[in-house]
Parts: C-alpha cells; structure tokens; sequence
C-alpha cells in the first residue's frame, strides 16, 4: 500500500512541522505554568523555562501566518487554559507581573536605579521612533521584572498597572507587528505617567 503524503512541498511541509511545534509549545507551557502553581519548580527555574517557551512561542507565531492559534487550540481539542493566559493574554512569566521576594534587597540603590533605568530606555527607545513589536516588548518585559521587585509598592500601583495594560496590547500583536503613530504617543504618554508616579513613590518613601 502506498503511503499517504501528508504534505506535496516543501512549503507545506514546513507548514506542518510548524503546527507540531506549536502544539508541543502549548503543552509544555500547559505542564510548566501547572508545576509553578503547585510549587513542583522554583521561581528562577520557571522564569527561565517559560521565558524559553514565549520565544520559542512568538517565532513559531510569526512563522505561521494567518494561523489563529486560540482557534487552533479548539481544533485539536488542547485543554491548556493556562498556557492560553500565559502565551496569548499575558506573554511574560507569572513572575514578571506579580510582585517578587529579592534576597538582593529590592528597595536597594542598585535595584532603584535599575528599574530608573528601564524606564528611561523604553521612553527613548519610543522616542527614536522603534514601533516593532519584537523591539519594545522585551524592553517592557524588563521594566515590568524590575518593577515588581521594588518592595513596598502599594497592591494597586498605576505605573505597573500602566506597564501590564501595554504588554498585554504588545503580546496580542505578532511579533513583526508595528505599533502605530497613535500607539507611540499613548506609550510615550503612559511610560512619562508611570516615571513620575514612580519617582513620587520613591519621594514618599524617604519621609
């Protein structure tokens, strides 16, 4: 009996390792985000394998154009609610948006600064005009990371809330996306509201 091809070129073929790819991504996050909520992996063990898996996420995205991935989820019948949040909604570890302990000392100079810094180079990163996708979004992932290891913060904190609201947008988009005109000047206006709340948050601190 001769075997059935399941694809005629090289071009589909690679359109079907691609969708392997991509359901074996959702499982895998599926398995990653579940150990993490049941304290099976430590923080630093989850970050680094769930950052690997939203890379690995968005290139395998790109390369499938016009593939709905919610939709494709449904298809197979994937049951990954957590990995849907944690790749599509979210797109940053659990450990980037909620707040974490620091044996460094958060509210340290070095952790002050750093997070100072982060913000000053997405802010000029906006301001040199860089739109695409795959150029800002780490540069609010590191912003955000920083952030929620700055102890003391209150639990409703606009200049991270602000962060998050702008990492979702930037993670429902694909990674060669480009935000447009209007996008960069709410960033750019939302990223100088955040700076200041920070700073003023530092100045209440030192009373």
């Amino acid at each position: 009996m001769a075997e059935i091809a399941l694809h005629a070129t090289s071009k589909e073929r690679r359109h079907f390792e691609d969708l392997a790819d991509l359901y074996a991504i959702v499982k895998a996050t599926e398995h990653l985000e579940k150990a993490y909520a049941r304290d099976a992996i430590d923080a630093d063990e989850y970050t680094k394998a769930c950052m690997k898996l939203l890379s690995q996420f968005k290139s395998t995205e790109s390369a499938l154009t016009g593939v709905d991935v919610e939709a494709f989820i449904r298809t197979y019948s994937l049951d990954a609610p957590r990995a849907v949040d944690r790749l599509i909604r979210a797109g940053v570890p659990a450990t980037t948006l909620h707040k974490q302990s620091d044996t460094a000392g958060s509210n340290s100079a070095v952790r002050v600064a750093e997070t100072v810094q982060f913000f000053i180079t997405v802010m000029d990163a906006v301001k040199l005009e860089q739109k695409a996708v795959d150029e800002i979004h780490p540069l609010m992932s590191d912003l955000m990371d920083s952030l929620t290891r700055v102890q003391g913060l209150p639990a409703s904190f606009e200049p991270s809330e602000l962060v998050e609201k702008w990492l979702k947008k930037l993670n429902s988009m694909r990674a060669v996306d480009e935000l447009s005109d209007d996008d960069c000047r709410d960033l750019s206006f939302d990223l100088e509201k955040g700076y200041s709340g920070f700073h003023r948050f530092l100045k209440a601190q030192e009373k």
